[in-house]
């Protein structure tokens, strides 16, 4: 879905817009570039860059090599890399799921059965670890229009509701496709949620019912933030959200109703005690964020900062589709690290902007945004040096003439209101503009696009951001993100709007806010 992009070295160069100087040729980035680097860094050899493994620290290296090579200068605390301390989560023996029903206790494994969530996103309420009540069965947790919303005649407060991530037999294929998607488990756990239960259970089924191989699998791999643990309050139930777990919809499961699916009405399921207990631990993990600098030319700016980022994990090995099992994460985010490799090469041979260049990539993104949670709180430079941060992450597949533009409207308080507005007036430049869809450009959008991507950090530090994407697609997370989808066209194209658009932000007297 990004855009169409003809912004190779070759193409007319267009006008200088706002805070922009004339360029020597050859110095914005192209795509020639950009597919050398792509196809070693999501190859095979790379194991999918999963966080915490000798294959992110395979990718943390190559991505250092280039950068010594460009002789730019390191900002970490490390060289060019800057330590990341991480926790690795493990499921202790106390872990336990179980039914009581009709005299007996029905056991339901760690993994073959549930998977527990055990941390949600920033600024929510961490799960609980033990949970008993009352099995609620909440059928397909949607409010048919015009009817009252069956949820109010249960008792879910204070027990478990079961929720089916599915879609009832009588619906068009359109609504089927919404009701099993995954962005559909989401609004299901919210409204459950508002009810206070102590714990609900997501049964996937139909479409959403393949992701959960991919969980159980990401399960045994969970990382979290050292400081984060150090920071977390004592466990208060009070302050605590319920317990989420995810299971498979499986006829005679002691979570549904006999006689599911034909028998789906939303009920107390009489008689069914449901118990759950989560017992973790814990152990250190270091892992690395890569940080360079090109040092700004105006004496009086250079020690403020325009920031790049993109993230260079991604998930690692998974299960084998048709004998692959390795999740290469071409577009999410080799696409947005090889594009602030070609902006760090392009940054160092242009003539330098008047404000620094930061460039930062960012580790455990796809654990939680870990590295750059950690940089905001460690920077190497005053955070409030840094006047903007432009964030890449999968910029290089879908319709070639558009771009989703996240955080001039979804940032509090305006803070990145006038960044949209140089962005703007920047993209109006280009010899062929690109078409800006902000369809997620809003806190409140149910696929809560704002928070999953490394910007956010810096947007709670009251830092200016852009994410720039060109969306989600059919490959996403799957084995099946290869190089050889990526449009190197359009890739380039994108880049050479950040380019410009890092020129115009490090050359103006005053910040973008």
């Amino acid at each position: 879905m990004i855009l169409a992009l003809v912004g190779c070295s070759h193409s007319p160069r267009p006008l200088p817009g706002p805070g922009l100087a004339p360029q020597p040729e050859g110095v914005t980035p192209t795509p020639e570039e950009l597919r050398r680097d792509l196809i070693v860094f999501a190859s095979d050899s790379f194991r999918g860059r999963e966080t915490g493994t000798p294959d992110e620290r395979r990718a943390a290296h190559f991505l250092v090599a280039r950068l010594t090579e460009l002789q730019l200068l390191p900002a970490g605390d490390s060289g060019f890399y800057q330590r990341v301390p991480l926790l690795r989560q493990s499921f202790g023996a106390g872990t336990r799921f179980e039914v009581s029903m009709q005299g007996r206790t029905v056991p339901l494994p760690l993994g073959d059965a549930l998977l527990p969530i055990t941390r949600l996103g920033p600024g929510t309420p961490s799960p609980r670890r033990a949970a008993d009540g009352a099995l609620v069965f909440a059928g397909y947790g949607v409010q048919a229009a015009g009817k009252a919303d069956a949820l109010d005649a249960l008792p879910v407060t204070g027990n478990v509701g079961g929720v089916v991530n599915g879609a009832p037999p009588d619906v068009d294929a359109t609504q089927r496709a919404e009701l099993e998607s995954a962005s559909a488990i989401g609004p299901r756990v919210q409204r459950l949620a508002a009810r206070r239960p102590a714990a609900i259970v997501v049964l996937l089924s139909g479409a959403s019912a393949p992701l959960y191989a991919t969980l159980r699998t990401d399960l045994t791999r969970s990382l979290t933030g050292a400081d984060r643990m150090r920071a977390a309050a004592p466990a208060d139930s009070q302050q605590l959200g319920p317990m989420i777990l995810l299971g498979l919809a499986t006829p005679g499961s002691p979570l549904l109703p006999a006689g599911w699916p034909a028998n789906s009405q939303p009920r107390l399921m009489a008689g069914r005690q449901f118990h759950a207990r989560v017992d973790l631990s814990f152990s250190p993990v270091t892992s690395y964020n890569v940080v360079a600098v090109v040092r700004g030319r105006d004496s009086a700016l250079a020690d403020s900062y325009v920031a790049f980022g993109a993230h260079y994990d991604h998930i690692g090995i998974q299960p084998a589709q048709n004998g692959d099992s390795i999740a290469n994460g071409a577009d999410d985010d080799g696409s947005g690290s090889v594009a602030l490799l070609a902006l760090a090469r392009a940054f160092s041979q242009a003539r330098r902007p008047r404000r620094s260049v930061l460039f930062v990539w960012h580790v455990g993104e796809e654990k939680g945004l870990l590295g750059s949670d950690y940089f905001t709180n460690h920077p190497p430079m005053p955070i409030d040096s840094i006047v903007a941060e432009l964030n890449a992450d999968m910029i290089g597949r879908n319709a070639p003439d558009s771009l989703y533009v996240v955080g001039p409207m979804a940032a509090p308080d305006g803070q990145s209101r006038v960044l949209g507005i140089v962005l703007d007036s920047v993209n109006a430049t280009l010899p062929q503009p690109f078409s800006f869809n902000r369809t997620w450009d809003s806190p409140t959008h149910p696929e809560r696009i704002y928070y999953r991507s490394d910007h956010y950090n810096y947007a709670r530090k009251g830092i200016p951001v852009l994410f720039l994407t060109t969306g989600l697609h059919e490959d996403y997370h799957r084995v099946t993100d290869e190089a050889w989808k990526i449009d190197y066209v359009k890739l380039a194209h994108v880049d050479e709007l950040m380019f410009r658009l890092g020129e115009a932000i490090a050359n103006r007297d005053t910040r973008p806010r």
